[in-house]
């Protein structure tokens, strides 16, 4: 990069702002990017996981639910935020820049045991003050082969869990489309 570049003096952003103003330019209302998705579908995600807050606190167990889940594809590529995550934040998480300090493989559980293990890992996950995680579901499909059981529920699961500020698939190293790296908030306190 240059260093000899011209920095504009208040005289010249004063112009410049005076400019804009005139040629009818005013200011975006937010300063968000669209993410592309339907609002339907972000007002859902707040609905669960408000619901799932008002269930009680996370050391509580069964705090996701066992009912019929939106199925994906074994290839599908699993993506979720809040809406308020910085998007520089969201963006190392998928490139997995983001060193994953625990995790956690369902290989061989039932749907059931998948689902208690997933809750005490997040749980003492938090405890521990773990930032990112890695879930390694898989992708086999499930005993009626309509799709990837654990993979499906993983993703209605994380989306439910009050203290998941993001997920996604992670990069080929760590399991690709048959793992999630797992964004916790931070906690703090004493």
């Amino acid at each position: 990069m240059n260093q000899n570049r011209h920095r504009p003096d208040d005289d010249e952003v004063s112009a410049f702002r005076q400019a804009l103003q005139q040629a009818g330019v005013r200011p975006i209302e937010r300063n968000r990017a669209d993410p592309g998705r339907p609002r339907r579908e972000m007002a859902s995600a707040a609905a669960r996981r408000a619901a799932a807050q008002a269930a009680g606190d996370d050391a509580t167990s069964g705090r996701t639910s066992d009912g019929r889940v939106e199925a994906v594809r074994p290839s599908e590529y699993l993506d979720f935020a809040l809406p308020d995550l910085p998007w520089r934040t969201r963006s190392r998480l998928k490139r997995g820049d983001m060193a994953w300090e625990a995790g956690l493989d369902l290989h061989g559980y039932t749907l059931e045991e998948a689902r208690g293990q997933l809750e005490g890992f997040l749980r003492d996950a938090a405890a521990e003050q773990r930032r990112c995680l890695l879930v390694v579901h898989g992708k086999a499909w499930g005993a009626d082969g309509n799709y990837p059981v654990l993979k499906s529920h993983v993703n209605a699961w994380l989306r439910e869990w009050p203290g998941v500020l993001a997920f996604c698939s992670a990069v080929d190293a760590d399991g690709g489309t048959g793992a999630v790296y797992v964004l916790l908030r931070r906690h703090r306190g004493p």
